[in-house]
């Protein structure tokens, strides 16, 4: 079918999700509502929705004091599933495709940032895939002055830009993930250690869905890959995920070999913590860098403070542009590389959710099967089955970022830049 142009609030479309209506991340599935394709959007079958843990955050409130959580709150921005519908002007996509969409749904498209294809760094902020405003009109949103509906879903609808082509030798139920935690690992690893440069020692701090995927991404880019951990617990994960080597936090002649050693360290834990430990683990060299992931005060001064006080040894990175996530899906497709991920039913999301915050020990990525648990034939059932479910368990975040929180940490940056260099 073909939308010749955007249809008024009878052509909304409706829709089931998994929302929660307040920071007890307490997810029951209900039914809403997304605008009608236009002629330069997509319309897509939900198969399956990664689980991240920003959600987790998102949905809990515990970013607030930056960015208020509006409900009801429907996460998800690992998005797979099967095209359906394509608007008269688009390009990219034919009824049939597989499709994948990540952490945004839009952007300025005017900026230099996105001029340059660096969507994800839009100058005018981009546009979350969920809990986000329609700032630039591509993401209009139903009803009007709502925000934005992510992937825990059955339908979706996107501008054909915010989107990418999942080859179809690929499976659906691992492509989600690599939206998120696929780019999001691969955009820095391009950005200081791609593949022309030779092979560096890449450490990977933290496995759980990010650094195991990290783990995967760098290996198949030719590097010489260490996973970094609290103890040796997830060690044979590590080595199965293509780790070469692997450093026990708790174990002292682990951390005293390491010293001094990569070339490159991304940190991808997504709690507060100490830093210091693993700038120590870089080259003594103006090249080598520490790279945070995780959306901590610490990642946050990285961000935004001031690059003169700093050295240039820590960067922060988050999400990727559209190219990267094209990239990598592909780069995923022809070498056979898949997250760890076990697939549930949306029933289990709150289960989820409490697995999530005691820090996910198993490190796979959870990955909601939309396809066969939250359609019209599933409904009744899933909500009597999520009827006697309790909410999750989730504990306050250690430290909420503020502003003041992420000055602290700006200082305390300055600090270990200076003493762990030198």
């Amino acid at each position: 079918m073909v939308t010749e142009e955007i249809k008024t609030d009878d052509g909304a479309i409706d829709v089931l999700v998994m929302a929660c209506g307040s920071g007890e991340c307490d997810f029951k599935p209900r039914r809403m509502q997304r605008r009608a394709p236009g002629p330069d959007d997509i319309q897509f079958d939900l198969k399956y929705s990664g689980v991240c843990h920003t959600d987790l955050h998102i949905a809990a409130g515990h970013l607030n004091s930056l960015s208020a959580t509006h409900y009801p709150c429907v996460p998800g921005h690992e998005l797979a599933g099967v095209v359906t519908e394509v608007g008269a002007n688009v390009t990219k996509f034919s009824v049939g495709d597989h499709v994948g969409v990540g952490c945004m749904v839009d952007s300025c498209l005017n900026c230099q940032q996105c001029n340059a294809g660096r969507e994800h760094l839009c100058s005018r902020q981009n546009t979350a895939t969920y809990n986000g405003i329609d700032k630039h009109g591509r993401a209009a949103v139903w009803p009007p002055g709502s925000h934005t509906l992510g992937g825990y879903t059955n339908k979706m609808v996107v501008h054909e830009r915010f989107a990418v082509n999942v080859p179809k030798s690929y499976p659906l139920e691992a492509a989600g993930p690599v939206m998120c935690s696929g780019v999001t690992l691969y955009e820095p690893l391009m950005r200081f250690a791609p593949k022309e440069s030779g092979s560096k020692k890449v450490a990977i701090v933290g496995l759980g869905g990010l650094g195991v995927m990290g783990i995967k991404l760098g290996a198949a880019m030719g590097h010489e890959v260490t996973a970094v951990s609290r103890n040796n617990k997830k060690q044979t994960l590590a080595t199965s995920a293509g780790a070469t080597g692997f450093v026990a936090m708790d174990t002292e002649s682990d951390v005293e070999a390491a010293l001094g050693s990569f070339d490159l360290v991304i940190d991808s834990l997504p709690v507060e913590h100490n830093i210091k430990p693993y700038l120590a683990f870089l080259k003594p060299d103006a090249d080598s860098k520490l790279v945070l992931l995780g959306i901590t005060t610490t990642w946050m001064a990285a961000a935004f403070g001031p690059k003169v006080f700093m050295r240039n040894d820590v960067k922060s990175s988050l999400i990727g542009s559209m190219k990267a996530t094209q990239e990598v899906i592909d780069l995923c497709s022809e070498q056979n590389i898949q997250p760890e991920i076990s697939v549930v039913p949306v029933s289990e999301l709150n289960e989820v959710y409490n697995r999530l915050d005691e820090s996910n020990a198993t490190g796979v990525r959870y990955v909601l099967d939309i396809q066969g648990t939250l359609n019209e034939q599933t409904f009744d059932a899933t909500v009597d089955a999520c009827e006697s479910i309790p909410p999750p368990h989730i504990s306050e975040p250690e430290s909420p970022p503020s502003l003041g929180g992420i000055i602290g940490q700006l200082f305390r940056l300055m600090t270990c830049c200076f003493c762990c260099r030198f």
